[in-house]
C-alpha cells in the first residue's frame, strides 16, 4: 500500500538518512578534550573564564539535546517498522481487515478497536518521524555550531596570550584580608569606590563560601539593582548601565577582571562585550546585578 510504501522511502533515503550515523561521540569528545584546554587556559589566566565555561555549558545542552532527539527519532522508526513488517506478512492488508474477516466474531468488537488504535499510532509515528527528522537536524546543526564557537574562543584566548601575561603580571595574587569578611584588599577597595561612586545599592552581595568562582575567594562582588529576582526599573537599569560602564573604563586603576551585566560578560582579557548563554532567570542571566570580578 502507499502508505508502507512511503515509510519504506523515508526511512532509508532522504533527508532523515544521514541522522543514524550521525550520532555524537566524535562531537561530544571533542567538548571533552576543550574542557581539558579551558582548564589550562584557566590556570594561565588566573581565573574563571566565564565565556568558555558558559560556551561549554551550551555546547553540551545542544549536543544532550540532539542525543535525546536521535533516541525518540529511532523509538518512533522501530514501532512503524513492526507495524510496516506486520502489515506486508498480512499480504498488504490493513490490519483492520484481517482482523473484522476472522472466523470468530466475539473478536470482532476488540480487533476492531485494536485495529483503529493501530491505525492511530502509525499515522501519528510517520507524521512523528518527518517532524523528529527536521528537528533532529536542526538540533545537530546548533550543536554543531556551538562547539565550533567554543573552538574559536579558545583559539582567540590562545592567540592573546602574551598581552594577557602582561596584563596579569601587572596584579600580584592576594590573600583574604582578616576583618574584611574574607575579601582580598583589592575586592574591598573596588567595592568601596563603587559604592562611594554610585550607592546606595539595595544590597552588595561579595564573599560567598564555597562558591567553586571568585565569590568563594573573596575577590568579586554582586551590585544589585533590584531585590528578590525582579527586573530592575528602567531607571535602575539604566543605573546598572553606568556601573558597568564606570568598572570597565577604571579596571586597569582597580584590578577589574571581568564584569558581567544583562547576559552580557566583559572580560579585560578578552576585551568586548559578549553575549552569554540563557541561564534561565533574571537574577542567572545578571539582569538584576552588576558583576565585578577581580584579579
Amino acid at each position: 500500500m502507499s502508505a508502507i510504501g512511503g515509510v519504506l522511502l523515508l526511512l532509508p533515503t532522504g533527508a532523515g538518512a544521514t541522522v543514524p550515523n550521525a550520532a555524537s561521540p566524535g562531537d561530544s569528545a571533542k567538548v571533552d578534550r576543550l574542557t581539558t584546554q579551558i582548564k589550562k587556559l584557566e590556570r594561565q589566566y588566573r581565573g574563571e573564564l566565564q565565556e568558555l565555561r558558559d560556551s561549554r555549558l551550551a555546547a553540551k545542552r545542544a549536543l544532550s539535546k540532539s542525543d535525546g532527539l536521535k533516541t525518540e527519532l529511532a523509538g518512533a522508526r522501530s514501532l512503524v517498522a513492526q507495524i510496516a513488517a506486520s502489515q506486508y506478512m498480512t499480504s498488504g492488508l490493513e490490519p483492520s481487515v484481517v482482523i473484522l474477516t476472522t472466523n470468530d466474531p466475539s473478536t470482532v468488537l476488540d480487533g476492531a478497536t485494536m485495529a483503529n488504535h493501530l491505525s492511530n499510532n502509525y499515522s501519528g509515528r510517520v507524521k512523528q518521524i518527518e517532524a523528529l527528522i527536521g528537528q533532529e537536524q536542526r538540533a545537530r546543526k546548533e550543536a554543531k555550531d556551538k562547539v565550533e564557537k567554543l573552538e574559536r574562543t579558545i583559539a582567540d584566548l590562545n592567540r592573546q596570550k602574551a598581552n594577557v601575561q602582561k596584563l596579569i603580571n601587572k596584579y600580584k595574587p592576594e590573600s583574604p584580608l582578616v576583618g574584611a569578611s574574607g575579601l582580598t584588599g583589592r575586592t574591598v577597595n573596588m567595592r568601596t569606590t563603587l559604592d562611594r561612586e554610585f550607592g546606595p545599592f539595595p544590597t552588595i552581595g561579595c564573599l560567598r563560601p564555597g562558591d567553586p568562582g571568585e565569590h568563594g575567594s573573596g575577590r568579586a562582588c554582586d551590585f544589585m539593582e533590584s531585590t528578590g529576582g525582579s527586573m530592575p526599573s528602567a531607571e535602575r537599569q539604566a543605573h546598572g548601565d553606568r556601573v558597568a560602564q564606570y568598572a570597565i573604563q577604571n579596571a586597569s586603576r582597580l584590578g577589574i577582571m571581568y564584569v558581567i551585566w544583562k547576559q552580557r560578560i566583559y572580560d579585560m582579557r578578552s576585551p568586548g562585550w559578549k553575549l552569554m548563554g540563557n541561564r534561565g532567570g533574571i537574577t542567572a542571566n545578571h539582569f538584576d546585578h552588576v558583576h565585578i570580578s577581580m584579579f
